[in-house]
Order: structure tokens, then sequence, then C-alpha cells
């Protein structure tokens, strides 16, 4: 009798877990694009991490203490809400080469869904002397809900080509 009713419980929770599940979009999308920028590669590298406050102009928070992209493997990029240490890790760094690429995996502005996101940075000396031509490569899985591949990247193409880009040009007013 104790077996039956078992059952029986697992049953009845089962079915209300069952109808509790909400189905989310799912899907992948990737794209690429390469912009040149106003300095060589191992400048336009020290100004892509580390402290990237004078650029970065999205954040989950009001006024961010810090935000930061540590250049190593197993670093992260890390925005902090406070000096108390609350934040969110926006992705964690995969593969760094100074000067050369940076990779990282996270959700970035999409925390909280079930989102795989892989950002890859090339840096290699761009045309024109002193400047550099850098990639940006997106690829992301899971959870994609409709419109996010072009808001992705335009996003990206902001913080690209309309933040570092004049901040390496020593635009610092755009901030």
């Amino acid at each position: 009798m104790k077996i039956i009713r078992s059952i029986a419980m697992i049953a009845i929770v089962w079915a209300g877990a069952a109808q509790a599940v909400e189905p989310v979009p799912t899907g992948s999308f990737a794209f690429t694009f390469e912009t040149e920028l106003p300095a060589p590669p191992a400048t336009a590298w020290a100004a892509a991490t580390g402290d990237i406050t004078g650029w970065w102009d999205h954040s989950m928070s009001e006024a961010p203490h810090s935000m930061v992209i540590e250049p190593r493997p197993g670093g992260r990029f890390l925005e902090e809400f406070s000096a108390d240490g609350d934040g969110v890790v926006h992705a964690d760094v995969t593969y760094a080469k100074t000067g050369e690429m940076l990779r990282m995996v996270g959700p970035m502005g999409l925390a909280g869904c079930a989102i795989h996101m892989v950002t890859t940075w090339t840096f290699a000396a761009g045309e024109s002397d002193g400047t550099t031509q850098m990639t940006v490569e997106v690829r992301a899985t899971g959870e994609i809900h409709e419109g996010w591949d072009a808001l992705v990247e335009k996003t990206w193409r902001h913080f690209i080509e309309e933040r570092l880009a004049p901040f390496l040009a020593g635009d610092r007013e755009g901030r």
C-alpha cells in the first residue's frame, strides 16, 4: 500500500511540475564584422581590456563601481555594482593572446537566459600605419528570442565602432 501511495504522490508531483514547464524559443545565430581602430594593436588591446569604464556605456546597474575584462584564461568580464562585491560576471575568458585575440564565453547582457554565447575579438595591424583591424565574431545558441541576432550585432557595433574607436581617437566626451 505504501508503494502505491508513493507512486501516486510522485505522479501528482510530476504532473504538477509538467504543467509549470514553460517553453522558451531556442535557436542559434552567428555574425562577424570588422572595423578599423585608430591605434596600433597593442594600444587597442590595452583599451579593450582591463578597466573599460572609459568607453563601455551599458551596464546592469545605474552607476557601476567597475567594469573590467581580465585578459587571461580564467579571467572574467566583471561588472561590480558596488565596493561590497555585488555584481555580475558577463562572461569568462577562455582564450587570451595579448594584442592578438580574446575569447569570452557568457551571456553578456542576456544574463538570466539559457544562452551560450562565444565572443571572439581579434586584433591585427591595420592597412594604415598605426591602426588595428579588429574582428568581432559572435556565435550563440540556446534560448534565442526573435530579433536577438540583430540586437546583439547592433550592440556590439555600438561598443566597438561608436565607443571604442572614438575613445582610441581621443574622444573622451562621448562617455
